[in-house]
């Protein structure tokens, strides 16, 4: 979906109050998972899905899409709302999270479902990858970008600050 020039705030905040109904009853179906960060998460993702990333629901492998990059992955749930929200896939498949064979683990895995740009699990890792992922781009002349969410509580790895610190170095604006 290209992005929009203006957004209709009221129809993003509908579409976000959505996303947070998904993300509860998910949760509830699953009798576990995270719900602070998916929640406190959807208006960022809302922004970013419906009104910011450049991207094909229907061709997910789409080459100049723009990169999402999920670096804390316990807050899935709110990307696969979205991304259902988005017509990745039914809706209807979010009641599946967590259960033993799902597409919708607690940490995303890039390849059991289509629009994921990486598999997270342990903290600090994603922006190393996207940092990687945005210079691959560059070095072969695209325009895609690539964004990363990170948690706090991963922030104090060493990783994420060589991270910073090659994106800083390659001039990347990730």
């Amino acid at each position: 979906m290209p992005a929009t020039s203006r957004p209709d705030y009221a129809q993003l905040a509908k579409t976000a109050a959505s996303i947070r109904e998904d993300i509860i009853n998910m949760l509830t179906t699953a009798g576990s998972g995270h719900s602070a960060g998916p929640l406190g998460l959807a208006d960022i993702f809302t922004a970013l899905y419906f009104h910011i990333l450049n991207y094909r629901p229907k061709e997910p492998n789409w080459v100049d899409r723009d990169r999402l990059f999920l670096s804390n992955g316990h807050t899935a749930p709110v990307l696969y709302a979205t991304m259902a929200e988005a017509g990745y896939f039914p809706r209807k498949e979010l009641q599946t999270l967590r259960q033993f064979g799902s597409r919708l683990q607690g940490h995303p895995e890039r390849t059991k479902l289509p629009g994921l740009e990486s598999t997270s699990g342990p903290l600090g890792e994603g922006l190393s990858q996207a940092a990687g992922a945005a210079l691959a781009l560059r070095m072969d002349g695209g325009r895609q970008r690539v964004y990363c969410i990170t948690g706090d509580g991963e922030l104090d790895e060493g990783n994420i600050w060589e991270a910073a610190m090659f994106a800083a170095a390659k001039k990347l604006s990730i």
